[in-house]
């Protein structure tokens, strides 16, 4: 299978595995992801192998000394085994392109279903999936089309409990911020956070505030020193953050991938959006609550403005809400 990014994505395609996997325990699955999230395929027990491939970097620089080298070894990891099929979880061009250096039938979503329509003539089997529901369901008809069987009622298992779960002893008091996203019209105000902060903070929490980039180490550095409670963690990779996340108490999230795996992991979390539709790509799993920005629906100029109408307050009410019904 072809899941390459992004982390929410990626994410996404779980519960499709734990379907096939509880369903076809004999089936078993290679997976071609981004390097940058090579770590997750890897904790679903349908998965044999992690195909990791560096496709974003590559792009960024495709003369630099060794991608030809590395082309050549992702090519050759492909080529290790016998395929009885290949699905192409992703609908992009990009995608099917990987998907066709394998030898054995393709399956993919169709013109009409694929997020981008021209990757559906690559397909041996392009599958219709119909595009107003969520990503999570799509994917997981995708796999039943593909593999032939029906999609189970019961909502999407991300599949996580064998290789991640929650320690007995771990004192879930801390409130995880993921305050980084790339696009600047999902960002939540410096303000809000702090002024979060300080609610969390009143109730006897702990906050811990992670970073993937300088950017963000400097903005949770910013944030953590309004407040004695509050901690600017160290580098972590995917595992570390998982780890983490099952340890603390609720996370608050904006629209970023890190959302995705809080909801994959049911800790209690809250999502902050703004335009994005929630019913197609919402945090998806138990103990999830999102909250859109009352402007959101309204044309602005400033993106700002728009996430800063979701207030401190209510981002506080409702992880209370989600965290209590969990714990």
């Amino acid at each position: 299978m072809v899941k390459m990014s992004s982390l929410g994505d990626v994410i996404h395609t779980l519960p499709a595995l734990t379907d096939a996997h509880n369903i076809l325990p004999e089936v078993r699955f290679d997976w071609v992801v981004e390097e940058a999230f090579a770590e997750i395929p890897s904790w679903h027990p349908a998965v044999d192998r992690v195909i990791p491939i560096a496709l974003r970097r590559w792009r960024k620089n495709p003369l630099a000394n060794g991608v030809v080298a590395q082309w050549t070894s992702f090519r050759r990891a492909l080529r290790q085994s016998h395929y009885d099929l290949i699905i192409d979880a992703q609908g992009l061009l990009k995608s099917a392109f990987v998907a066709r250096l394998v030898s054995a039938p393709s399956y993919g979503m169709d013109k009409h279903s694929a997020r981008e329509g021209l990757a559906a003539r690559t397909y041996d089997h392009p599958v219709t999936i119909p595009k107003e529901q969520h990503a999570v369901e799509r994917i997981r008809q995708l796999f039943a089309a593909s593999l032939n069987y029906d999609v189970p009622k019961e909502k999407g298992d991300y599949g996580l409990s064998e290789a991640l779960h929650r320690s007995a002893e771990a004192q879930r008091s801390g409130v995880l911020l993921f305050h980084g996203t790339a696009r600047a019209e999902k960002q939540w105000p410096e303000r809000r956070w702090i002024e979060l902060q300080a609610l969390i903070a009143e109730s006897g929490h702990r906050i811990w505030l992670p970073w993937g980039n300088d950017k963000e180490r400097a903005r949770a550095e910013r944030i953590a020193a309004t407040h004695s409670q509050a901690q600017v963690l160290p580098a972590l990779g995917l595992s570390g953050l998982a780890t983490l996340l099952l340890e603390s108490w609720g996370a608050v999230a904006v629209d970023t991938g890190l959302g995705h795996l809080a909801a994959a992991l049911d800790v209690p979390a809250v999502s902050l959006y703004g335009p994005t539709d929630t019913r197609l790509i919402g945090a998806y799993g138990m103990y999830q609550e999102h909250l859109r920005a009352p402007l959101g629906a309204q044309a602005t100029s400033d993106p700002q403005v728009m996430m800063a109408s979701i207030t401190a307050e209510a981002v506080w009410e409702a992880l209370q809400r989600v965290a209590g019904s969990a714990h």
